[in-house]
């Protein structure tokens, strides 16, 4: 085979390899004399970079390999006598099952098929004293009558007590509240069918009027701003994807409910540093112990994105005062950092000390509002956890859009 080389010249008609022309008394079956025509269009290939691999060896190579492949071609005569289909289709079918299972079985295991990372993480079992005690509890529960040696549950806050009271009211508006009334606002076809990703317009207008009267009447929460999800535990953790990226942390005050460390930490990766405080002062929050924590957090190359506050507190039960929320807001805009605040005990209250919802707070003083982002839910005030209504009250724009997608 010659190739040409030659670059002086580009405009030139491109030459291609071939092979002799076959002569007129040549068999078409194979001999020795036999010579088929091969083109390769090399031009391109010769002139690049290739040098002599691309330009001869390649071409070479898959001439021959093309002859070979029309040898083999040749040599394959076909059965003058085949199988008739009825007497050996169900062979060959049989044949060919049970030869590919014995391939795949042959092949051998490679080990237990893999999850990702992140479910690995997850899934391995909790060694938190509080996870453990509600396995415990569920394994053993007490029963007065049953099983009076068994396991109380009191690190669980369900309402057990009112669901004699749910259940007779749902009785007697059963029909209304599932297919509506009268004035045809709410039927099958607005419960039964796709509904918007952050919940139903008419379930948001009376979630915020209910809002609104647990938290003061002097607070307005408009439903526009609300984002539906199921239950708070989905509410913190959006807002975590949303405020944070992976590795950047949340201030959050001790002692604090046990079930942040999951619902904030295991799928968005984000970590929460402890804010001390001091059972001697009733567990009350300062500015100084937040401003240490987020310093401490600096110096080891954290970048804190908000402040997470259980108000009224989970667990010990404390209510923030408006001085506290007041330095809450202060410290934020100075450090340019976010406020969730979970107020999903706001109705639980007891005793003659005011509840303060960060809402009101908002409405008061001219604050910067797209930093503040309110958790609700009605698993505690109405005792409704297996219902599975959470809430996200945003001013933010870019979170309630977010959070909608």
């Amino acid at each position: 085979m010659n190739h040409s080389r030659s670059r002086r010249n580009p405009t030139r008609e491109p030459d291609f390899p071939t092979a002799k022309p076959p002569s007129p008394g040549g068999s078409s079956g194979g001999g020795a004399g036999a010579a088929m025509r091969l083109i390769v269009p090399l031009q391109g290939v010769v002139q690049g970079r290739g040098g002599l691999i691309l330009g001869s060896v390649i071409p070479a190579a898959l001439y021959y390999f093309f002859q070979l492949y029309l040898k083999r071609c040749r040599s394959a005569k076909p059965n003058s006598n085949p199988p008739s289909p009825s007497s050996s289709s169900a062979q060959l079918a049989e044949l060919s099952r049970s030869s590919s299972r014995s391939n795949l079985s042959s092949r051998g295991s490679v080990g237990p098929v893999r999850v990702s990372a992140r479910a690995n993480s997850i899934a391995k079992p909790n060694a938190s004293p509080y996870y453990i005690g509600l396995e415990r509890a569920s394994e053993d529960p007490y029963d007065r009558f049953d099983n009076p040696d068994g396991i109380m549950q009191l690190g669980l806050s369900e309402n057990r007590l009112s669901l004699d009271l749910i259940e007779t009211w749902i009785l007697e508006n059963l029909e209304r509240s599932m297919i509506g009334g009268a004035d045809g606002n709410l039927n099958i076809s607005g419960i039964a069918t796709y509904q918007p990703l952050d919940g139903m317009m008419e379930m948001k207008i009376a979630v915020a009027g209910f809002m609104s009267q647990v938290m003061g009447t002097t607070v307005s929460f408009d439903p526009s701003r609300l984002v539906l999800t199921s239950g708070a535990t989905p509410a913190i953790e959006t807002l975590c994807f949303c405020l944070a990226d992976q590795g950047n942390a949340f201030l959050v005050p001790t002692p604090y409910y046990p079930g942040f460390d999951r619902d904030m930490k295991w799928r968005t990766g984000v970590e929460l540093i402890p804010v001390h405080c001091r059972s001697s002062d009733n567990f009350a929050l300062s500015v100084t112990a937040l401003d240490q924590a987020f310093n401490q957090a600096r110096k080891r190359g954290q970048r804190v994105r908000g402040i997470l506050i259980s108000n009224p507190s989970n667990p010990i039960g404390n209510m923030l005062n408006k001085e506290t929320l007041y330095s809450l807001l202060d410290f934020a805009r100075e450090k340019n950092i976010h406020i969730i605040s979970d107020e999903i005990f706001a109705g639980s209250t007891y005793g003659s000390e005011e509840f303060v919802s960060m809402a009101e707070i908002l409405e008061s003083e001219d604050f910067d509002k797209d930093r503040v982002h309110i958790i609700y839910g009605l698993s505690k005030d109405l005792s409704l956890p297996g219902f599975r209504v959470g809430v996200i009250y945003s001013f933010n724009t870019s979170v309630l859009a977010a959070a909608k997608s």
